[in-house]
């Protein structure tokens, strides 16, 4: 795959330096001057050694690192809390990544789950007005409201707020 995209950009490369389509194996028309033949070769050069240092090994094991460096896996007996937002301005990524900061919210058993139907909680947030934002924290298995809130924009970012006022808010409820 990378050298499938090294030699399209080579391809390009040419193209673009000579103005007409030379493809790499032919011999460069001599309207290129030397600096710039000397250019595009030099770029193919530092690219094939860049794909050959990032090939398929290097692949694989960059993405065992990144995966070894996430959370652990929650375990069964945490509550896992599905977000939805449904403003436009504040997306449910970035209300979970607020929530992950939080030291209450794992010492409060809980973990994040992007899938609805696997969910204990959802945590719904809506634009209200202006500046102000609704949230409410519904019990999936008995569809109970447990929690909600109203808060303004104004001195600080939303999600912020929502994963306060959530994790103050789960830490009043009886956990089951």
């Amino acid at each position: 795959m990378v050298l499938r995209v090294l030699a399209l950009f080579a391809h390009v490369l040419f193209r673009t330096v000579s103005g007409t389509v030379v493809a790499p194996g032919m011999i460069m028309k001599q309207s290129i001057s030397n600096h710039r033949a000397k250019t595009v070769v030099f770029a193919f050069v530092a690219l094939t050694c860049i794909a050959a240092a990032t090939g398929p090994g290097a692949v694989g094991s960059q993405r065992k690192r990144s995966t070894s460096s996430q959370t652990p896996v929650a375990s069964e007996s945490a509550r896992r809390v599905y977000v939805r937002s449904k403003s436009l301005l504040v997306r449910a990524a970035v209300v979970e990544d607020k929530l992950l900061k939080r030291p209450e919210f794992k010492q409060l058993g809980l973990s994040i789950t992007r899938d609805e139907s696997d969910a204990d909680i959802i945590l719904e947030l809506r634009h209200d007005l202006l500046t102000m934002y609704v949230f409410t924290v519904v019990e999936v298995k008995t569809q109970t409201v447990i929690a909600g809130g109203k808060l303004s924009s104004l001195g600080g970012t939303v999600a912020d707020k929502v994963a306060k006022r959530f994790v103050k808010a789960m830490s009043g409820v009886n956990q089951p």
